[in-house]
């Protein structure tokens, strides 16, 4: 028998249909995934050199739970440098990728009937992760109109006293949406009257922008805010290291030294060699950088032109990160919900994510982080299926 808090998690829809692809692929099936985020770039040079120079160095032991010194050192000036946050190194904590620190932060600081308000459409991990905890999900609707973006009010009217937690993630999966520095200092207001409220910033796109100006986070833009708010990032989506598994967040000494306490229990620390890769990462060479996001962008427009250019789909233009979420409303007449949708696209030869599997509903996401020729291939594809 599984525990009451497992059977209150579903699986991730996102890895489901990426495991259903690759099934197809091994059975001869030609299937092109768009339903993973995972950059198809190698993992830069300087990187896996530094891997290889840590094995080669017999780098191999146990290091401290919260990360080696130096990781933490690399960290702190990825915070201070990429998102404008100041923090010491003791108030940065290493994970095995940010999925697991957002796991412990939420762990360690619930309890049953606390709530947690998250915008919808959201990350497919996080309701599942508030649920494992025994915490109640609140959803705060967003839509393309309001540029998939919570309001100040619209956080005011959701808050109660049994809120314990407000999760953000900028850029956003699936919306690539980004919060201006206007509307975080407006967020800002609201929570200084409700000071029982932490937030949790997950910032694991912020690199990967492609609007003017910086990166804004809420740290920055409301630092008396600070002691309550963790700050999450890493390695995986800026320098294509997804396999490597290494996440870093920043925040208040008393969460890091909790997520800590729990990650002594369930992990220990993280993988030593992936820890010497990760200080590679944030202390070498950023410019491969500018490449890599005018990449991005151009896949993003090419996206964006051809699915609106499909009879009944329409997608915005994301901000950051490399997903389209495309509402496919006037086509539920002949497919009746996004699953059935997404399982006629499959049975075309491409696999994509049911809008639902977000929180939200009559669509889909797709991720925009595959090579051209496949783009391309696939966005035909989806053409011909729908039309």
């Amino acid at each position: 028998m599984i525990s009451e808090a497992l059977a209150r998690v579903a699986a991730s829809r996102t890895t489901a249909m990426t495991d259903r692809a690759m099934e197809l692929r091994a059975a001869g099936h030609d299937i092109i995934s768009l339903s993973v985020g995972e950059p198809d770039f190698a993992t830069p040079p300087h990187v896996i050199a530094a891997a290889k120079a840590a094995l080669d160095a017999g780098d191999t032991k146990y290091t401290a739970v919260p990360g080696t010194q130096r990781l933490r050192e690399a960290a702190a000036l990825h915070f201070q440098r990429d998102l404008g946050i100041t923090v010491p190194p003791s108030q940065v904590i290493v994970s095995a990728g940010g999925k697991q620190a957002i796991f412990h932060a939420l762990l360690a600081t619930l309890n049953a009937g606390d709530e947690v308000l998250i915008p919808a459409p959201w990350w497919v991990s996080y309701p599942e992760i508030v649920r494992f905890a025994g915490a109640d999900v609140v959803a705060m609707p967003t839509d393309a109109a309001g540029g998939f973006r919570i309001t100040a009010a619209q956080l005011e009217a959701a808050i109660t006293p049994k809120t314990r937690w407000l999760l953000l993630n900028s850029p956003g999966n699936p919306t690539g949406a980004t919060y201006p520095a206007e509307e975080l200092r407006g967020i800002g207001e609201v929570l200084r009257r409700h000071p029982q409220v932490l937030v949790m910033s997950d910032d694991i796109y912020a690199p990967l922008r492609y609007t003017p100006g910086t990166h804004a986070t809420l740290a920055v833009e409301c630092p008396d805010l600070a002691e309550r708010v963790l700050t999450v990032s890493g390695v995986s989506k800026s320098h294509a290291m997804t396999g490597f598994r290494i996440g870093v967040s920043a925040g208040p000494l008393w969460l890091i030294s909790a997520m800590a306490r729990l990650q002594s229990h369930s992990s220990g620390n993280p993988a030593s060699i992936s820890q010497a890769a990760a200080v590679a990462a944030f202390e070498g060479p950023q410019d491969f950088l500018l490449d890599w996001r005018e990449r991005f962008r151009a896949r993003r427009d090419l996206c964006v032109a051809a699915l609106n250019a499909i009879p009944g789909l329409y997608t915005p233009v994301p901000d950051g990160a490399f997903y389209c979420m495309v509402d496919a409303g006037p086509l539920m007449a002949r497919f009746g919900d996004d699953e059935a949708l997404c399982l006629h696209l499959l049975e075309h030869g491409v696999a994509v994510v049911a809008a639902s599997a977000f929180g939200g509903g009559a669509g889909f996401r797709i991720s925009f982080a595959a090579d051209d020729a496949r783009l391309e291939e696939a966005l035909r594809r989806i053409a011909k299926a729908l039309t």
